[in-house]
């Protein structure tokens, strides 16, 4: 099975900087995890949507696949309390 690209809509940027570093770290290596499979156990698609769910602590990674072009679009990253604002 051939890799996936990951990509970051401009907005996560800003949500990184939201996030405590001690968590940062462990988000980032979630979401290095879907290159190899961008639907792991625990991920949940998102009712009406194109978009996926992924849980990492008190964390949560919404984002996109493309899978015609092997990539994925992470579109927004924050802990469970900023994520509904």
């Amino acid at each position: 099975m051939a890799a996936y690209k990951i990509f970051f809509k401009k907005p996560v940027e800003q949500d990184f900087s939201l996030i405590p570093k001690k968590d940062l770290k462990k988000i980032i290596d979630r979401i290095e995890t879907l290159t190899a499979d961008p639907r792991p156990k625990g991920c949940e698609k998102l009712t009406g949507q194109q978009r996926y769910r992924l849980r990492q602590g008190r964390s949560r990674i919404f984002y996109s696949i493309q899978a015609d072009e092997l990539t994925v679009w992470v579109v927004k990253v924050g802990h469970r309390k900023d994520i509904y604002r």
